[in-house]
């Protein structure tokens, strides 16, 4: 595939607009030059299967990101590419434990913020595999940080409105295709290193590319290898103690107290502050023996151990071949293979939920009385447990194309694999009990008749805070009840399809194209947890039972492309997919139009319907992920469990797309596009909001589990399930402008994209009607959505050198987890309102120098210094874990970067 003079026009105006970079419009006129002096080509773009001549534009929003544009924003991975994209919303690519819990190294696409599953992620128009681990939300979604090394993708086309009706499932707010150098020939090596302003992060990746020609075929290799140092939350501490603090610590608190009443939680009163703990006193009251004894909790700050940043390490290897077997057909295959690393910083260890039982007989037990525990066994002063991914995946792809008298055919195999480990420790439940019991230590044997609690090879575990000082814990004790959990998660993907385009008839404004295809694909998921795990032996992760499945989905599929007459293009689509089954099939059409009025001006429009199915870890998985939550009853933030079951009942969520925009140029080397888009879904498949439980009935025993009083105590875990939710329906505008202007100084360049929510609205089955634009979404299923993201730019190229300076912009929303005083918010905030997530600007810039040109060299050398947030602003503060919005915010600051790319 090659863009023509008029398509490589339009990708330059796109990309110039949505990134405000340099070299653009200069490398893309020159594109655009060399292909006026070709032969004019048929193009397959994204968003068609019918190749169209030079004169087509796209009756769909089309964004196209060349390798220059990616080079020149510094990008060291996809995701640097995606989170400057003004129309992805709610992606997850800045991990913590909090809001990806086991998928730390990895990174995803949200358009529209309708989920990370609803984009469709193309490698070169083929489907990819879903990473194994899901997220905190049960969504499996195709991580971008696996896919190929950077330096072999040649441009990202981003088709901006519903895809189903041509690519099916999963392409309900669009479809993003990566797409690889063509034809490659030589050798390029490119070495990054990029130094963060706070604590040890820093970055390097050396890349490689290589390829050959000869007369019928060509070979592509690439490969890539990434080190990433951590930062951690005590490098950058932008989250107050309270916001990262847990009511179970250690120091702990203790319910069954006698004489004080039941649920009622008292302070350890052998110590607490004195050993680093925050006493959350809620009473005092006179007590024999004690004096007085605090009513209330002994909260840890469990914040110092985690990471913004995980440590990471990623080799991405990819070879593309293409041969001509004869002058009609040619055989193209891939292979990619990605190996991903990461370890994200933790607590020492988790709350323990199950309530354990310090015994009367305990030696270090100052109430001499049997008494519930409220804490964890490791806190304050304890070296933190990291959690540990390893994800490696497969590609295999290859495919025939042939050529025909009027049109052309391909068939093609993809097999793909994702092997994902996800490895974190936590405290046994009946080894801890075991423990408290003076029965603790691996040589200890409790059913033997010479097993004597707290000798020989049997200790007791002290929860009290006189481990501190006088009766400290053994490490052999605490190895006893301490075990990984494991999960082994594997997901598969095999497509086969084929289709064939061709002419049909003739019209004014050419022939009419018809492209007809079908397609098998099959999907399978499984996750084997460690028997631990299967035994629900945990006391936080608890465990979950082994799954597998696997779904079938046979597709049938038509488009026709309508050149009316010169001004009046048109494309139908229909898509049948069958997934068999409760899933049942579907039948999703497209209709899309664009219209020139004159050369300057022109329309485009185009309505659509999508069908998303169920997944397979929705209806039949399970897992267990930590989320920060307000309980309205203790009237306090939780650090609890949020325990998740499949449902079987599930059916597909369908939606409804239609998008109408306009192209303008008034003067020459002033563009602007503006486009109105609407998504509106029904039957929405949803992870229940535990937040939105808790908040609906904060006492429904079957859901919610706390500690001490049913009713009462201290929330510690909420059990949910995935629904259809009644509807969502997002729209908004999108907006992109460049006006180039010649000095005698070089190009100069300032050019605008935005994109402009205009509502963002929820029927939560929990939290009912919500008008979620311009709100941060914590207490549904929504995701942060402020109403307006921009990024203003202005470029210069002279000759061997090139510029770019633009700012990035993020308007202010509503922290519907807190008031506008800073106090949590546990139901209406009343004339206070929410808080206000203050609006967010960074700047950015880069220079680039041709060495090569410079030195007179035969050898091109191209050196790039640049930096990202060069005022290192502070993401807004959110009185949240981590104190930072992490699905629309960066938290690492100031940025700087280096890299020299050699090609020869």
């Amino acid at each position: 595939m090659k863009f023509t003079a008029k398509k490589t026009a339009i990708a330059a105006v796109v990309a110039a607009n949505m990134f405000a970079l340099p070299n653009i419009a200069l490398a893309q006129q020159d594109d655009a030059n060399e292909a006026e002096a070709k032969d004019v080509e048929l193009i397959l773009v994204t968003g068609s299967f019918v190749r169209r001549s030079e004169n087509f534009e796209s009756p769909s929003p089309l964004a196209v990101v060349d390798s220059v544009s990616i080079d020149a924003i510094g990008a060291k991975n996809i995701a640097d590419i995606t989170q400057t994209l003004t129309i992805n919303t709610g992606a997850e690519n800045n991990p913590d434990a909090f809001t990806q819990n086991a998928t730390a190294g990895t990174s995803n696409i949200n358009l529209r913020g309708l989920g990370v599953a609803s984009t469709l992620v193309l490698l070169n128009s083929r489907r990819q595999v879903v990473n194994a681990q899901q997220t905190n939300e049960g969504l499996n979604f195709v991580d971008t940080s696996s896919l190929v090394p950077m330096i072999a993708i040649d441009r990202v086309e981003i088709i901006k409105d519903g895809a189903s009706a041509l690519y099916g499932s999963d392409a309900v707010a669009g479809v993003v295709n990566f797409i690889t150098k063509r034809n490659y020939d030589g050798v390029k090596i490119t070495a990054d290193y990029q130094d963060g302003a706070h604590g040890d992060n820093s970055e390097y990746i050396l890349q490689g590319l290589w390829g050959a020609s000869s007369d019928r075929g060509n070979v592509m290799a690439a490969i890539s290898y990434t080190d990433r140092s951590p930062l951690f939350l005590s490098d950058r501490r932008l989250s107050r103690p309270q916001d990262d603090s847990s009511n179970l610590g250690n120091p702990g608190s203790y319910f069954g107290v006698p004489g004080i009443p039941a649920g009622v939680p008292v302070i350890d009163p052998t110590g607490c502050a004195e050993f680093g703990g925050n006493a959350n006193i809620a009473a005092t009251v006179p007590y024999p023996g004690f004096g007085s004894l605090d009513l209330g909790t002994c909260q840890f700050d469990f914040g110092p151990g985690y990471s913004y940043v995980p440590e990471e390490s990623r080799i991405n290897a990819y070879v593309k071949s293409n041969y001509e077997l004869t002058d009609t057909i040619t055989w193209v295959t891939e292979f990619g293979l990605a190996r991903n690393r990461a370890e994200r910083g933790g607590a020492p260890s988790f709350p323990n939920l199950r309530g354990p039982i310090v015994p009367a007989t305990h030696p270090d037990n100052p109430f001499g009385t049997a008494v519930q525990f409220l804490g964890r066994a490791e806190g304050n002063g304890f070296e933190a447990d990291p959690a540990n991914t390893e994800s490696e995946t497969f590609r295999f792809n290859t495919a025939l194309t042939g050529e025909m008298d009027n049109g052309f055919w391909e068939i093609s195999y993809t097999n793909a694999k994702n092997e994902f480990l996800f490895r974190v420790e936590d405290v046994l439940n009946t080894e801890f009990n075991l423990a408290l019991s003076g029965f603790g230590g691996a040589n200890c044997d409790p059913s033997s008749p010479a097993a004597v609690a707290g000798q020989g090879p049997c200790e007791y575990f002290n929860p009290f805070a006189t481990s501190f000082t006088t009766s400290p814990n053994s490490q052999y004790v605490i190895d006893s009840f301490s075990a990984d959990q494991v999960i082994d998660s594997e997901a598969k993907l095999q497509v086969l399809e084929g289709f064939a385009s061709f002419d049909v008839f003739e019209m004014d404004g050419g022939f009419a194209g018809l492209a007809v295809g079908l397609q098998y694909r099959e999907e399978e998921l499984s996750q084997d947890y460690d028997q631990l795990s299967n035994q629900d032996s945990f006391s936080f992760v608890i465990g979950n039972p082994d799954f597998s499945d696997s779904l079938d989905v046979w597709a049938a599929f038509a488009e026709m492309a309508l050149p009316v007459n010169d001004q009046l293009d048109i494309q139908l689509a229909l898509r049948y997919e069958n997934y068999g089954g409760s899933i049942g099939d579907t039948v999703d059409p497209k209709l899309a139009f664009n219209y020139r009025f004159t050369d300057d001006f022109s329309l485009r429009g185009s309505i659509s319907t999508s069908f998303r199915a169920p997944s397979i870890f929705m209806r039949n998985g399970g897992a267990t992920s930590l989320q920060q939550l307000t309980d309205p009853v203790v009237g306090g933030n939780a650090f609890a469990a949020v325990r998740t079951a499949g449902n079987t009942e599930l059916t597909p969520e369908e939606s409804t797309a239609y998008n109408f925009g306009f192209s303008f140029e008034p003067i020459d080397d002033l563009s602007v596009e503006i486009d109105y888009w609407n998504f509106e879904f029904e039957d929405l498949i949803i992870q229940e909001s535990a937040q939105a439980l808790l908040n609906s009935n904060p006492t429904d025993t079957s859901r919610i589990v706390r500690a001490g009083d049913p009713l009462t105590g201290p929330v510690l875990q909420v059990n949910n399930t995935y629904v259809n939710a009644s509807s969502l329906e997002t729209n908004g505008l999108d907006i992109v402008s460049s006006y180039k202007i010649e000095t005698e100084v070089g190009t100069f360049t300032p050019n605008l994209s935005a994109t402009y929510i205009l509502a963002y609205d929820l029927n939560d089955p929990q939290a009912g009607q919500i008008d979620g634009a311009g709100r941060r979404n914590f207490t549904n299923i929504g995701v942060s959505s402020p109403e307006l993201r921009a990024n203003l730019g202005l470029t210069w190229t002279n000759d061997i050198y090139s510029a770019n300076l633009f700012a990035r912009y993020v308007s202010s929303y509503d922290d519907d987890q807190n008031c506008s005083d800073g106090t949590i918010r546990t139901g209406s905030c009343g004339n206070l309102g929410l808080k206000e997530i203050d609006s967010h600007v960074t700047y950015d810039a880069q220079f680039n120098v041709d060495l090569g040109a410079l030195l007179n060299t035969e050898t091109n050398y191209l050196l790039t210094v640049g930096g990202i947030n060069l005022t290192d602003e502070n993401p807004p503060q959110v009185f949240t874990n981590s104190g930072f919005d992490s699905k629309v915010h960066d938290p690492r600051g100031r940025q700087l970067y280096v890299r020299l790319a050699v090609e020869f």
